[in-house]
């Protein structure tokens, strides 16, 4: 068994539970179907007997088994899937594109299948998604100084009032009033931990979480309210460093990220944050020596609710605190993720 698993009580018992914590940990073979499936899968349960742990998807695909139809262990949750992905690519290279039912069809899409989709993964529909990445570009040239009327043929619109109408819809104002209006540009990204919510101001990143986090709505609305802005999904020079970057990390090929961070909180939050931000890559502290750094030696549980604030995940390193005892606690995004990082970061300090 791979020392990295958790032993094999513990990981029948978060089978059986189906304790979401463990996402990504270890994987369950079935030796009496021959498939594996993931620790939360809600299909008929088999007797602990039949049951085989992997560390990991290709080891259990090495050892014969079959992905389960149930809870697809190869597909990270809100990942676009294949038979969307052309589809996306030919929206983030064509911006003014429209698509219509019948032009969905064409591209053997469904409409009510990309429209659950979408519904589920954004909140919107991909119609509604496609206005808004329009409106996101439409909103930059006029912030730019372009006339509106510009923006709006710019955009695929054969009518001013069509635009304006649009542009109210998606943002809450009129073209007329973007150049006093602030945004902030809201996209998706995908990790081998699941997708990641970013946005991002005209200065820089002011928000990374996981998009399945309970408080991603309330904490939008905080962003939203914080900043005087309205978020609407679509494109900025900052995500194509940030993916970029990001990539690199989990590729074990960067142990710093180099960006700009808008960060919003207390002075106490503040100064919580930028102690994370000099923890090493590869090394871990506890939230006792966190606030000794800070010179808060008392206030141990502040620093662990200023640490559970922190709006910037991965690049603002929350994930390597850890308790006294050395045990992992206090993650939102989870534990498991918090021990693959943990663990990616251990094995490829040791390499760079």
């Amino acid at each position: 068994m791979n020392s990295a698993m958790p032993d094999r009580i513990t990981m029948q018992r978060v089978f059986y539970k189906k304790d979401s914590n463990f996402e990504g940990i270890f994987f369950v073979g079935v030796k009496t179907t021959g498939i594996f499936c993931r620790p939360t899968c809600s299909a008929r349960k088999p007797k602990k007997e039949n049951l085989i742990f992997f560390p990991s998807a290709p080891e259990a695909l090495k050892h014969g088994f079959r992905p389960c139809k149930v809870c697809r262990p190869l597909y990270q949750p809100g990942e676009t899937p294949g038979w969307l992905q052309p589809l996306m690519d030919d929206v983030q290279n064509q911006p003014d594109i429209t698509l219509s039912d019948a032009e969905l069809r064409q591209r053997s899409i469904e409409p009510n299948r990309i429209r659950r989709w979408f519904k589920k993964n954004y909140g919107i529909t991909f119609q509604a998604f496609l206005r808004a990445m329009k409106m996101s570009r439409a909103f930059s040239q006029i912030r730019k100084g372009n006339k509106v009327i510009e923006a709006a043929y710019d955009s695929g619109y054969e009518s001013l009032s069509g635009f304006t109408d649009s542009f109210k819809k998606t943002t809450g104002f009129s073209p007329i009033l973007s150049r006093k209006k602030k945004i902030i540009t809201l996209t998706r990204l995908t990790t081998p931990l699941g997708p990641l919510v970013a946005a991002a101001n005209n200065k820089g990143i002011c928000f990374l979480e996981f998009a399945d986090s309970r408080k991603l709505t309330s904490e939008l609305e905080k962003l939203k309210t914080r900043f005087g802005a309205e978020i609407i999904p679509g494109d900025s020079p900052h995500f194509h460093i940030l993916k970029q970057q990001l990539a690199e990390y989990f590729e074990g090929k960067r142990t710093e990220f180099r960006l700009p961070l808008i960060l919003f909180g207390t002075p106490f939050q503040k100064k919580v944050w930028r102690e994370l931000q000099k923890i090493p890559y590869g090394s871990t502290i506890s939230y006792k020596e966190q606030a000794r750094r800070i010179g808060h030696q008392a206030a141990v549980r502040a620093v662990a609710r200023a640490n559970g604030e922190n709006k910037i995940s991965i690049i603002i390193p929350c994930h390597r605190v850890i308790g006294t005892n050395g045990k992992l606690v206090g993650y939102g995004g989870g534990l498991w993720r918090k021990k693959y990082l943990l663990n990616l970061e251990a094995r490829n300090s040791q390499r760079l």
